[in-house]
């Protein structure tokens, strides 16, 4: 019997599009929502080929904007944004990607893809076939009335039939029509009628059949607003439902016979992937069709075969976590994986351990599920203690790498009970050495990408809601499938980075650079550092005095009370009632009131408002202060450690430096006079001291190596006033103001400003901003040509490096959009001279342990990273051999690997308090 599948392509695009991030083929073309459709498609069709579901398949899409629908109407779907604007030139790839599929690809003006798919659900009934609707759209619900029609929706793996739509709405397919009608639909603008929703539509379609009855009914009911509504709006709800009805009579583009699906070919789809450089595709096709690959991948990968969540084991007999001990042991590298209570490692309890050996070969161990009451079951598991005594010499072995992915979260887990996790890889941080830039690098994304895989949903397994569950809760079927394919998942991924690394030359930043620091990241969170509440607190209400003068000025100004933190009231009091000029309002037409906008007016000594923004400004900087630090931080202290416990990415910052949260410690003002109290909080345990050892004016060090600038280096060299050195190149004198100037403008071009930027930071004209930019050239000729000369390779590979190789990828160098391309110019020219100097503080980081333990002090303990700066807690009477130990792996960090022609500065201070420190 003939089996007709018919693809909602439109859902399918827009679904794939936001599931990734933007991405660009080889020929810089925006191709995220193609590569997400690709795979989608794909896996529909292996899937459904391999379980000899349909024979016959298609999918439609959306020819134009206006149908039919808009001559009944013109509010029809008005209200609807226009698509997003790097998706638009990916339609016609999308339709190039479906006939590569030698599926046919139909649409039709003036008709929706939901009318198509109407027309050929009923001509294919007539010839006696059965079909399937790939969707989960609503409106598609009504098509099955036939027990010959059913949905799958993709999205949530399931098959929906009569019953789900009884579910949903009240009713069944043959009805649903009517109550669409009723309760209109603020997506596609159709109006039904006002205050009617799908439970009130369902129950007046029971109780009267359908809309007109409904209608004709409405004179007689009870007095209230719903009879008003549906006397008012009655010719609304008739119209509606002339709206909501499916076309069924489109003449059919493509004859059905000719929808005959053939499985997968390879020539087309072949010439479509290589065309965009889908290099996992590719495999997969080659896998297929048992033909060598001509790609960029790594020599030697074989494709991985899909998933078998029912395959994985759930380990709770010694006997069977010997086993797999064993085979760990035997091959040399494994998987692992922990499931916990929360998401602060230095506070979470651990519910078990994944474990993976190969694709599909994975298991479970819990040791610590079942309810919460004391009184509660608990399921047959392993003892907690038994199993990770059985586990510490697997973890700890020498000669079996442990693989995770962000594998210092489970170190500190499994730190805290007493195991150092070593040797070991992690996919995270791979991935973001080969790829960073190009998308993000957590799991479910990276499986999406590499993987064509879609991993299962925490929610799905825990919920949501009042009735979300603990993991420990979890039945051990469906918490073994979760756990075992992150375990499971890490391995595949680590199989495809692995042979990368060195084909696409990034091992030497993995290894000497980003590896080592997964272990001292680990030591550095679970550390922590002690922070003394008290001063926080005094803090937090210093703050709100502050704030709450900074309010009745501000209000005293405008002339009225108004919420200073709401957008839209602060615009409208600065741009319309105080009249300033140059407002701009976004999409929504509320004025934008962003930083950038408030320093500009600022900055203008005429500007009417610029009092009142001033102290906006202070306002929001103390409010911010207040909530994220004074406030938060004395919240965040560990009861049992009395210590915050920052949480660090390697992988936040695409550059390559290392980025924190909860708290973040990289935003905490450095040289305001607030942002010191703050770091007045973060203190010394009695007895011991905060030293913090900052690099000085590091990246201008590494652009005067990098760009060969003779003056620079020759400045450096003598120990010269960098700044004052170049206010006298620019204006032949050096003062406060030239210093000054100097100073912005020697990081600004780092930074790939432009003369509007400049002009603004130095509240001087464009023209004038320009002046100083040429004479800086002139001044500087190295500096312009490093910029020439890496905008230059970036525009022909995609990507820079730093000395060490690591590469930042710019997708959007070539962008159509002129501010996104001028973006990707600017991090360009900053990122090879930033990225080296992340790369040398991680260095340092990494050989910092060693040298103190070498010189017979293991009291020193490093416990912060912030931009170019370690600080560190150490006993009083360690502090004099410490100084010496700690600047000379500062200043020798890039060594032997790179030899730079500029000394790297280091300034060490020391005090009870990180603020004492500075």
């Amino acid at each position: 019997m003939p089996h007709l599948y018919l693809v909602d392509g439109s859902g399918y695009i827009f679904r794939a599009y936001h599931r990734l991030p933007p991405l660009t083929n080889k020929h810089n073309e925006p191709v995220g929502a193609v590569y997400g459709y690709t795979t989608m498609l794909w896996k529909l069709v292996d899937e459904l080929n391999k379980a000899d579901g349909p024979t016959h398949m298609a999918v439609i899409l959306d020819k134009s904007e206006h149908t039919f629908r808009n001559e009944m109407y013109d509010q029809y779907k008005a209200h609807r944004p226009p698509a997003p604007e790097d998706l638009v030139p990916q339609f016609p790839m999308i339709r190039d990607a479906t006939r590569a599929f030698s599926l046919p690809c139909i649409e039709e003006l003036g008709w929706e893809a939901d009318d198509l798919i109407a027309s050929y659900t009923k001509a294919a009934l007539a010839q006696g076939w059965s079909v399937t609707i790939v969707s989960s759209d609503k409106d598609l619900m009504q098509l099955m009335t036939d027990p010959s029609v059913d949905m799958l929706d993709t999205m949530n793996n399931r098959r929906l039939g009569p019953a789900d739509t009884e579910a949903k709405f009240g009713v069944g397919p043959e009805k649903l029509g009517e109550v669409l009608a009723l309760m209109g639909d603020s997506v596609d603008n159709v109006p039904g009628v006002p205050g009617v929703g799908p439970k009130t539509a369902a129950k007046l379609i029971l109780e009267h059949g359908d809309v007109e009855a409904v209608l004709a009914a409405a004179p007689g009911m009870k007095p209230g607003k719903l009879r008003d509504n549906l006397i008012e709006h009655a010719d609304m709800a008739r119209l509606s439902r002339k709206l909501v009805e499916l076309a069924c009579d489109v003449p059919l583009p493509d004859p059905l016979d000719e929808l005959e699906l053939k499985g997968i070919p390879d020539a087309p789809l072949r010439a479509f992937l290589e065309h965009h450089g889908f290099r996992t595709l590719l495999n997969r096709l080659s896998a297929v069709a048992d033909a060598p690959v001509h790609t960029q991948e790594a020599p030697g990968f074989e494709e991985d075969p899909p998933c078998e969540h029912d395959g994985y084991e759930t380990v709770v007999t010694e006997a069977d976590l010997d086993r797999w001990i064993a085979e760990a042991t035997h091959q040399g590298w494994v998987a692992v994986d922990t499931e916990t209570t929360g998401l602060d490692a230095t506070r979470a309890g651990m519910c078990g351990i994944s474990l993976a050996l190969a694709p599909n070969k994975a298991c479970y161990i819990p040791i610590a599920h079942g309810g919460s009451d004391m009184f509660a079951e608990k399921p047959v598991q392993l003892d907690a203690e038994l199993a990770l005594a059985r586990l510490k010499p697997l973890l700890e072995d020498p000669a079996v790498l442990k693989i995770g992915h962000n594998l210092k979260y489970d170190m500190i887990m499994f730190a805290r009970r007493g195991i150092t996790v070593a040797p070991y890889d992690d996919t995270i941080v791979m991935s973001f050495d080969l790829d960073a830039g190009l998308h993000g690098h957590g799991m479910d994304e990276l499986a999406a990408t590499h993987l064509s895989h879609s991993c299962i949903a925490y929610k799905d397994v825990v919920g949501t809601g009042k009735k979300q569950l603990g993991f420990h809760e979890v039945d051990l079927r469906a918490a073994t499938r979760y756990a075992a394919e992150d375990a499971d998942v890490t391995l595949r991924l680590w199989r495809r980075f692995k042979p990368r690394l060195a084909y696409e030359s990034v091992t030497s930043v993995y290894e000497m650079v980003d590896r080592p620091l997964v272990s001292v990241i680990a030591g550095m969170e679970r550390a922590g550092v002690k922070v003394d509440a008290q001063v926080l607190a005094r803090l937090s209400d210093e703050f709100s005095k502050q704030i709450a003068s900074l309010e009745g000025e501000i209000h005293a100004i405008a002339g009225f009370k108004f919420t200073i933190g709401s957008p839209k009231q602060l615009g409208d009091v600065l741009f319309d009632k105080m009249g300033i000029k140059g407002g701009r309002k976004g999409k929504s037409g509320v004025y934008s009131t962003d930083v950038n906008e408030l320093e500009r007016i600022a900055a203008d000594k005429d500007s009417p408002g610029r009092e009142m923004v001033v102290k906006v400004l202070d306002w929001r900087q103390l409010s911010k202060l207040k909530s994220t630090y004074t406030d938060s931080l004395q919240a965040q202290i560990n009861p049992e450690t009395g210590r915050v416990h920052t949480s660090y990415s390697l992988t936040g910052a695409q550059t390559g430096r290392l980025s924190s949260t909860d708290p973040n410690l990289q935003n905490i003002p450095i040289r305001t006079e607030v942002g010191r109290q703050i770091r007045d909080a973060f203190v010394a345990e009695p007895g011991n001291l905060i030293l913090a050892a900052d690099y000085s004016q590091i990246e201008l060090r590494l652009a005067a190596h990098i760009a060969d600038v003779p003056a620079l280096r020759t400045a450096f060299e003598n120990g010269d006033d960098i700044h004052s050195m170049t206010a006298m190149e620019l204006f032949g004198e050096v003062n406060r103001d030239t210093r000054g100037r100097a100073k912005t403008i020697n990081f600004a071009i780092l930074y790939g400003i432009s003369r509007w930027g400049l002009a603004g930071r130095l509240d001087v004209t464009a023209d004038e901003a320009q002046d100083m930019i040429n004479r800086y050239f002139e001044r500087f000729p190295g500096i312009n040509s490093y910029i020439v000369s890496t905008l230059e390779e970036v525009r022909a590979r995609g990507y820079t490096t730093t000395l060490f190789g690591r590469k930042t990828h710019f997708p959007r160098i070539k962008s159509s959009v002129q501010h996104e391309r001028q973006g990707a110019e600017r991090a360009a020219i900053n990122a090879p001279i930033q990225g080296t100097s992340a790369d040398i503080i991680k260095r340092a980081m990494a050989r910092m342990g060693p040298a103190l333990r070498d010189a017979g002090l293991p009291g020193v303990r490093m416990l912060m990273q912030v931009h170019d700066e370690l600080v560190f807690e150490l006993p009083e009477g360690d502090v004099a051999a410490a100084k010496p130990v700690i600047e000379r792996v500062m200043a020798t960090a890039a060594e032997p690997a790179i030899k730079l022609t500029v000394p790297l500065g280091v300034e060490i201070g020391v005090g009870p308090s990180w603020g004492a420190a500075h």
